[in-house]
């Protein structure tokens, strides 16, 4: 591990020892660990571990009521204008998303399908280690937490190359055509997406916005710390010929 990777881990573990509680340390356990063993394993393997690490980030942002990402007030949006479950709308916008793929010349891959079947139910999996949290500041901690291990657990499964996402592909791909930096596509992307959500009716809180805002420059720190550059093909995409 290098120093940056050394420092990162001692800062998330300092972290998340402001919550003592049982279950926060069995998170603290599962982040610490994974943090030092996805350096070493194979693609596959960082596949996974990131996208555990996701899972359980989405749970703990879920779990202080603040607000959800702003695909998912997306979805409720839709949801609130179709009368969709939220489940359908959710598959209606990762279908149009990847349609979204074929200009920009994007290629799903193995980690494309794992991803759409395994960060709901890694979420659900995490769900009992929440712990009760009480005030308004602890809650927003633990909400930054959350964010830095979706942060995390995304630039970990994106390195592995396997493909991205809907959304983390459509991201990578319009940074390798567009040339700009990757924290402004994703910013502007969250914000287009937060704001459409938000006129269709979806809910959006403080979660809402500190993720719109933090997660692209987030993204593009933990993608540089594992090695992914998303403008180089040979390194970021996956494209078609």
């Amino acid at each position: 591990m290098s120093k940056d990777q050394n420092l990162l881990g001692l800062e998330i573990g300092m972290l998340l020892h402001v919550f003592p509680s049982k279950n926060c340390r069995i998170v603290r356990l599962l982040v610490m660990s994974s943090i030092k063993t996805s350096f070493a394993i194979k693609p596959i393997g960082r596949l996974m571990v990131g996208l555990y690490l996701v899972g359980l980030g989405l749970a703990m942002m879920i779990h202080t009521g603040l607000g959800v990402p702003p695909w998912d007030v997306l979805t409720q949006g839709l949801q609130h204008q179709t009368g969709l479950s939220f489940g359908i709308a959710a598959t209606i916008i990762s279908a149009v998303v990847l349609l979204m793929w074929i200009p920009i010349k994007q290629k799903p891959g193995l980690g494309t399908v794992i991803n759409a079947i395994s960060i709901g139910p890694f979420a659900d999996l995490s769900k009992p280690l929440m712990p009760g949290i009480d005030g308004l500041f602890l809650n927003i901690v633990w909400l930054c937490l959350g964010l830095a291990s979706v942060a995390l657990g995304s630039g970990l499964y994106i390195s592995a190359n396997l493909g991205g996402g809907p959304r983390d592909g459509l991201m990578v791909g319009l940074t390798r055509v567009s040339g700009w930096p990757f924290w402004i596509v994703r910013s502007l992307g969250e914000g287009t997406v937060l704001l459409s959500g938000w006129l269709l009716g979806g809910t959006v809180g403080i979660g809402t916005a500190l993720f719109a805002v933090g997660i692209g420059y987030m993204l593009q720190f933990t993608m540089k710390l594992f090695g992914f550059d998303p403008k180089k093909t040979q390194n970021g995409a996956k494209i078609s010929k």
